[in-house]
């Protein structure tokens, strides 16, 4: 309408705002979007849907079709791999490498930070400064592990030079003081000898003051901070049955969606991974061994004496709009004193610990979570996407009390790193509501 009107500056207008349509690739926004749609199984029903309504992996999809689709100077991405399973994350990283842009992300998954990032910037938890290392994911863990291995030298070496002169300096003090006291004991009536004497004392003290001042020259080292390691543990409360839980012809059926039939018993010990991609069934099949679902046909549920122990339920009951630490007593049975002794380890303090549930952050939730593990124990530990909002030194955490914990573990994960780390016994494969068991080494 500007241009018709011939209204001055219109034609500058226009070109600047079709060169910004162009360069967003509205021009074949169209086909690409559906060639993607298409790539990701996103069909009409999920695309008509309300977000809200959508479920995990659906949501991820659609998170992820409208990264591909996109076309921007600069991408920011955060946590971009959360709820995405395999083939999505091969996709996203694809997508990362291949782009002309600057990426700046922040993320836990450490496969994908392999793959993916050229530089690392780290944030010192306690410091908040900001260090850049250069050369890729690998060269900054190798960067990282050298720079702490020499401050820690140059900290040693400071305290080693630091306790010697200060145990000069007291032993030179100590002697001048003993000289002069013994000067003024002393009937020596010759009087060069008691000036001797004395000189002696006095040169003690001269070496004291010298060795003082070569202390307040010496360049202070700071020592550096003790990484924060939790120890995190998962007691085993009990043994259960020799059946954990089984699926004797168990079918769910969901709308259009079917799993099963489903045969299968999960052995006390075991240690399964439960692998597919989004929408495959993995949840329906979790619920339905632990008895939150009923069977369309068939049988299913849990064996005797079996304690279930579960991040995603405790974070549930953690969501409210009571105070961390009542929600977390009520949990756990603990008394106050001994709940924040608890949560402290886990980072959370007095900031969190009085602040309604709902209104922590996905992290602080899940390291609560993660605390109502440890407190409560179990003997059945049921891990679905455990690692999201976990940041690297929790998920390492966990790894170790996965690796150490004397019961049966059903886990569920898209996070690569985690299942190479932890030892299955079993690998169930679940497809398009089909069910089978793999070779544990094919995950490896």
């Amino acid at each position: 309408t500007a241009m018709a009107e011939g209204r001055p500056g219109s034609d500058d207008q226009y070109s600047d705002a079709l060169e910004a349509w162009l360069s967003l690739g509205a021009a074949d926004f169209d086909a690409r979007a559906g060639q993607v749609f298409a790539d990701l199984s996103l069909t009409e029903r999920v695309r008509s849907q309300p977000t809200a309504t959508l479920s995990g992996g659906e949501a991820a999809r659609v998170s992820l079709a409208s990264l591909l689709l996109s076309r921007f100077d600069v991408v920011l991405l955060d946590e971009p791999t959360n709820d995405l399973d395999l083939d999505g994350l091969d996709r996203l990283e694809r997508w990362v490498v291949g782009l002309d842009a600057p990426v700046a992300l922040v993320s836990h998954d450490r496969s994908f930070l392999e793959r993916t990032v050229t530089d690392v910037i780290e944030i010192d938890h306690h410091s908040h400064r900001v260090s850049w290392f250069a050369g890729g994911w690998n060269a900054f863990l190798d960067e990282r592990a050298l720079a702490k291995l020499h401050a820690q030298q140059r900290y040693d070496e400071y305290d080693t030079k630091h306790q010697a002169l200060v145990d000069r300096g007291q032993r030179e003090r100590e002697w001048a003081s003993q000289g002069a006291a013994r000067v003024r004991k002393s009937d020596e009536a010759d009087k060069h000898i008691r000036n001797f004497k004395m000189n002696q004392t006095e040169q003690l003290a001269g070496r004291a003051a010298r060795t003082d001042r070569a202390l307040e020259r010496l360049d202070v080292v700071d020592e550096p901070r003790t990484a924060w390691e939790l120890r995190y543990s998962i007691p085993t409360a009990g043994r259960s049955g020799d059946i954990v839980a089984t699926a004797n012809g168990a079918v769910v059926e969901r709308g259009d969606f079917r799993l099963g039939p489903v045969d299968l018993d999960v052995a006390h010990g075991d240690r399964i991974a439960i692998v597919g991609p989004n929408g495959s069934g993995k949840s329906t099949l979790l619920d339905l061994l632990l008895g939150r679902r009923a069977p369309t046909s068939g049988r299913a549920g849990l064996g005797s004496s079996v304690v279930i122990g579960e991040i995603e339920q405790a974070r549930d009951g953690l969501i409210g709009d009571d105070g961390l630490i009542a929600a977390f007593c009520a949990i756990t049975g603990m008394d106050t004193a001994t709940a924040r002794t608890l949560l402290a380890k886990f980072r959370l303090g007095p900031d969190q610990l009085d602040r309604p549930g709902r209104t922590l952050s996905p992290g602080e939730r899940t390291r609560a979570a993660m605390a109502v593990l440890m407190a409560n124990g179990a003997n059945l530990l049921v891990l679905d996407e455990p690692t999201n909002h976990l940041d690297l030194d929790a998920i390492e955490q966990l790894e170790h009390a996965i690796a150490a914990f004397d019961g049966t573990i059903l886990l569920v994960t898209h996070d690569r790193t985690l299942l190479r780390a932890t030892e299955f016994t079993r690998v169930i494969a679940v497809d398009a509501g089909v069910v089978t068991e793999r070779d544990p080494q094919s995950i490896s």
